[in-house]
């Protein structure tokens, strides 16, 4: 029996860990398919409502395959985590401007919108417990805020706005067609998901954020 059959007899036996020959049948990409179906899965249903067993029945694998590759839900949640940054510092780099790197997250979040479900999923089940995780979040988070009051310095952003406010909205702001297609939907009358309305928010969000830089002699 292989990893990824479901066969009666992986059924029969109890936990157990995956044969050497399954192991080493292809790892990488046995292991893209469970972070694929953790990402539906816990887009879906959050961390706690989701289900090992779930996940490996989406990716088509043994579920004792997560444990030995991932040490678990936790193990495989913190893992998409990184995965995410990995493709955060390639997709926005810092010196991309900043109406630009908004524009683009309202794409990526529109073309997959399981960035957005998450992060409303654990802020729903937030309790404010602090731990190393949520330190290096907070860590990231200030050191993006800090970027913010740079683009002031340099006179691309006005220096009226609290950087800590407006990254806030900016970044509830770009997962609002993910998280709000509901509201999307009665506001433009139209589908949230499509590319017309995704290009359309995108331009008009970025625009908010340039009027941010224009002239500031009226204060």
């Amino acid at each position: 029996m292989t990893a990824e059959d479901g066969t009666a007899k992986g059924k029969r036996r109890a936990r157990r860990s995956p044969a050497p020959h399954e192991r080493q049948r292809d790892p990488e990409r046995t292991k893209a398919r469970i972070l694929e179906a953790a990402a539906d899965e816990f887009s879906a249903k959050g961390f706690a409502g989701a289900r090992v067993s779930e996940i490996a029945a989406r990716a088509g694998v043994n579920q004792q395959l997560i444990s030995y590759y991932f040490d678990g839900k936790e193990g495989l949640y913190r893992e998409m985590g990184r995965k995410w940054l990995e493709y955060e510092a390639q997709a926005f780099p810092e010196e991309m401007g900043f109406a630009d790197m908004i524009k683009r997250y309202v794409e990526v979040s529109v073309a997959n919108n399981r960035g957005g479900r998450h992060l409303a999923w654990e802020g729903l089940a937030d309790t404010g417990e602090s731990g190393p995780e949520a330190d290096e979040r907070n860590a990231r988070l200030r050191h993006e805020v800090e970027m913010i009051r740079e683009r002031q310095r340099t006179g691309e952003i006005d220096d009226r706005v609290d950087p800590a406010a407006l990254l806030l909205i900016a970044m509830s702001a770009a997962n609002g067609l993910a998280v709000y297609p509901q509201l999307a939907r009665g506001i433009f009358d139209g589908d949230s998901g499509s590319p017309e309305l995704t290009k359309h928010y995108a331009e008009q969000l970025a625009k908010m954020i340039e009027l941010l830089g224009g002239d500031r002699t009226s204060r």
